[in-house]
């Protein structure tokens, strides 16, 4: 695990190379690839241990890194990137830093990512609603996630970075009885 700071430091210069006017990668094609390959060592165990242990080669490693985006067919940039954590002793870290790359990317793109908790299932015709409406008070597309949380009783919360619009039931009884408890 690595600080919020160095992920961010390694997530910002790769932002940096994909958004680029050199780099004729689509954004989303470049998490896509990340993911596949943190996929690869979240189902390896070996190849977890090989690429974190100090006692194997760097050689090595980086000889396994392009087996493996050879296989996975990534992009050269994604697997330089891959590279230069293995050469930084930072590949064991990867997931950390692929979330990071993914909110800077968004940000950087001009996409808000919303996170929004519900009571039940919302249907896709709700959902669309809900997206076109954020999106129309955010003033930019948004990426939306769902989650159910029956614990909301009913309505839902929307997290817009530190914004929280909270409608739901359970939100509106803690509201009221903060003011009963304070009369």
């Amino acid at each position: 695990m690595i600080s919020l700071a160095v992920a961010s430091r390694y997530a910002g210069a790769l932002v940096d190379v994909v958004t680029g006017p050199a780099t004729r990668m689509d954004p989303a094609e470049a998490v896509s690839q990340l993911r596949a390959f943190a996929a690869a060592l979240d189902t390896s165990l070996d190849l977890r241990l090989v690429l974190s242990s100090p006692a194997v080669a760097p050689a090595r490693k980086r000889i396994v890194i392009k087996r493996i985006a050879e296989q996975l067919g990534l992009a050269p940039v994604v697997r330089n990137f891959l590279l230069v954590l293995s050469d930084h002793r930072r590949a064991a870290s990867v997931d950390e830093i692929i979330d990071q790359f993914d909110v800077m990317l968004d940000a950087r793109l001009g996409l808000a990512r919303v996170q929004v908790q519900s009571a039940r299932d919302m249907d896709q015709a709700q959902q669309a609603k809900l997206t076109a409406e954020l999106a129309r008070l955010t003033g930019k597309q948004v990426r939306m996630q769902f989650s159910i949380d029956p614990a909301l009783i009913g309505g839902l919360i929307a997290r817009i970075g530190s914004t929280v619009y909270d409608g739901s039931v359970r939100g509106q009884l803690d509201s009221l009885g903060r003011k009963l408890g304070a009369e």
